[in-house]
């Protein structure tokens, strides 16, 4: 009896983060030339198989650089991923942000096959081939891609013409029936850039069963062994119905590898053995020379570029808990209003604060303060809704909060199972109160616009980002409203353009909403 010994190492949701920051003017370990480090030291172990699971190319200052700017020139992201010789790529939704023109380009460049078995052209063959098989030791492992099925709901659809995105579960299905029939496979394996509406161990739901995130039913579902996962941006390791499961987190903070014991007994295979494993990099993981090589350049052309100011502000844009900004309005918010309903002509707007760390902007505004606060690539609708329509989001957005021990904070539906701080909107516009003390579905105090109370019946133009004007977030109703204007420039760009239209601003804030909890 002998044992084979392979590895499935991968990374997920990298977008675009090659260098040791996020572009907030420190270093960090984050980044694929620290993680490609941990991918050599495994490779040294063992025959491995390198994966990516979907949105590489797009996502940080970098790469928005890079195509704004120097689209010409050889996508550094590529450059990295083939100096590293991954094996194969999973289309994620954001990979379709620039455009099929980009992608297309971006797919000729790389040195590895890109999956797709649920995304077809309209004569009904597939785009792109739906599985390969990588023969590794004398075993042959099928691999499926397959990609959240979405996509036609949140991008351009200038961007996917031509592209049909069938259902993941049943093409998963599918292709693997397809796959273990013709292709005599040891071990299967589907990358989803997809992750779990439901909780792997209890069934239960953490949040809208959509169809966005399918891979509790392929994995309870369907027979296969190993399931790599994406897109939520969560940390999974993990085994659940006799398969090993990894989700590897996001800008390559960790990567995630599957470690494969094969027994075979006369040159037959008696047993598979697999353990999922997440491998982090910290502040002493060095940096591949490789990837440095390949990214340096774009990245101190970004560095140069993001410091370059544009703007100034009188008063303070500034924040220190974003949390304090979505219970008491904070300027920053009122200034990004202002600017939608500038360049929209709208009377209302709703916006988001994306993330939870310190932001907004100092005295002197550069475009790294744009970029490293408006982290994604939002354009703009102005939708026709409905007073009722105003006050289901409002509600939606009350049950972001929650009362524990007699603080406020945020409800555990906003946190799990990933943080979703995007999905909680502030409104200009309007007045609203919002009472946490009240049942979920009851908070609303009131709504007034123009100094009346809301007509629920009424007809009112919003402006909003294109994520939010789809529905997403759970704001189903806005996905049937009548589309008003429809703004294809990116926010980051609207607010520069708005800076370079008013080089000075001054700080406000017109207390129009109010949050009561105690």
């Amino acid at each position: 009896m002998s044992t084979e010994q392979i590895q499935i190492l991968v990374t997920s949701d990298v977008h675009g983060y090659l260098m040791p920051t996020t572009y907030r003017g420190i270093t960090e370990p984050v980044g694929l030339a620290k993680a490609a480090s941990l991918i050599e030291n495994l490779r040294q172990q063992r025959p491995t198989i390198l994966i990516d699971n979907g949105d590489l190319i797009q996502g940080s200052p970098l790469t928005y650089y890079h195509q704004r700017f120097h689209p010409e020139q050889s996508n550094p992201i590529i450059k990295a991923a083939n100096a590293l010789r991954y094996d194969l790529a999973i289309f994620g939704n954001h990979e379709f942000n620039y455009g099929l023109p980009v992608l297309e380009n971006t797919i000729q460049a790389s040195q590895f096959p890109w999956l797709s078995a649920n995304i077809y052209t309209k004569d009904g063959s597939t785009w792109m081939q739906p599985y390969v098989i990588q023969e590794v030791a004398g075993i042959r492992i099928g691999i499926i891609g397959i990609t959240t099925q979405l996509v036609p709901l949140w991008e351009d659809p200038s961007h996917i013409e031509g592209l049909i995105f069938e259902d993941s579960f049943e093409s998963a299905k599918k292709w693997l029936g397809i796959m273990k029939e013709q292709e005599n496979v040891d071990i299967t394996v589907i990358c989803y850039h997809g992750g779990f509406a439901h909780d792997l161990a209890s069934g239960s739901l953490l949040e809208p069963d959509t169809g966005e995130n399918v891979g509790y039913r392929m994995c309870k579902e369907l027979d296969f062994d190993i399931m790599i996962t994406g897109h939520q941006h969560r940390e999974i390791c993990t085994q659940a119905f006799g398969k090993s499961i990894v989700q590897p987190g996001t800008k390559a903070v960790c990567i995630a590898g599957i470690t494969i014991d094969v027994e075979m007994i006369n040159g037959t295979i008696s047993s598979i053995q697999h353990e999922p494993n997440l491998y982090y990099v910290d502040d002493q993981t060095q940096l591949d020379e490789r990837v440095v090589r390949e990214a340096q350049e774009m990245h101190d052309l970004t560095e140069q570029w993001l410091d370059e100011p544009i703007g100034h502000i009188h008063g303070n844009l500034r924040y220190n808990n974003a949390f304090d900004v979505r219970v008491r309005k904070h300027p920053y918010i009122e200034f990004l209003q202002h600017v939608q309903m500038h360049v929209t002509n709208a009377p209302i707007s709703c916006t988001s604060l994306f993330h939870d760390q310190p932001g907004g902007f100092n005295e002197q505004v550069t475009m790294r303060d744009i970029v490293t606060n408006y982290i994604y690539p939002n354009t703009l609708k102005v939708l026709q809704v409905t007073g009722q329509h105003i006050h289901d989001a409002l509600e939606q957005c009350a049950s972001y909060f929650t009362i524990q021990d007699g603080q406020l904070t945020i409800d555990p539906s906003f946190l799990h199972p990933k943080a979703q701080p995007y999905n909680y909107d502030m409104w200009e516009g309007i007045e609203y109160v919002i009472d946490v003390r009240q049942p979920v579905g009851h908070r609303i105090l009131s709504i007034n616009y123009l100094g009346k109370p809301l007509d629920m019946h009424g007809s009112y133009e919003v402006a909003m980002n294109n994520y939010r004007a789809t529905g997403a977030g759970n704001f189903p109703y806005f996905a049937d409203c009548p589309v008003i204007k429809d703004i294809q420039t990116d926010m980051t760009e609207i607010i520069a353009d708005y800076f370079a239209e008013f080089p000075v601003i001054q700080a406000t804030c017109v207390p129009n909403w109010k949050v009561i909890w105690e």
